[in-house]
């Protein structure tokens, strides 16, 4: 979790996505599950009632969720996608196309509880994210990886 001050940074699709997820939790889910826990606890003792410890296990996980969604919520900061700085300097939520071993990679910088690497967003604080903040069109960054350093020049950015 993060520190009561950090601001997190989201698109307004992410802020629009933990929203949806925290609704979903509350309205639909918590009350399933307690529904659960209810008729459970009707089948007798409880110390030998797998389902009741289940379905308690599964309440005090959403309950952590929904803690964690609202915390985050509080300290979110929007981000625009594709803003307009993002022709000059890559920034958050700029979409920068980048050149690595003659291959393009297109890669979306993006706050921390929105990375997704395998969808090519990456954390502003990931290795990749951090060396590309600030940088301009046709500029090189290194980035070290296990194999060693790998050299990065940024192709577009938009």
């Amino acid at each position: 979790m993060t520190n009561r001050n950090d601001e997190v940074f989201l698109t307004k699709k992410g802020l629009e996505d933990l929203k949806k997820e925290l609704k979903e939790l509350k309205e639909v889910r918590r009350p399933a599950l307690v529904e659960r826990v209810t008729r459970a606890r009707d089948f007798g003792d409880l110390s030998e009632n797998a389902e009741y410890a289940n379905a308690r296990e599964e309440l005090s996980f959403i309950e952590g969720r929904i803690a964690e969604l609202e915390d985050l919520l509080i300290k979110a900061k929007v981000i625009q996608d594709n803003n307009q700085g993002c022709h000059k300097i890559v920034t958050l939520g700029c979409k920068v196309t980048v050149e690595v071993a003659g291959q393009k990679h297109i890669f979306t910088v993006v706050g921390e509880w929105e990375a997704d690497p395998k969808n090519k967003k990456i954390s502003h604080s990931s290795p990749l994210g951090k060396a590309l903040l600030g940088k301009k069109s046709g500029d090189k960054v290194e980035v070290a990886a296990p194999a060693g350093k790998i050299t990065y020049k940024i192709i577009k950015i938009e």
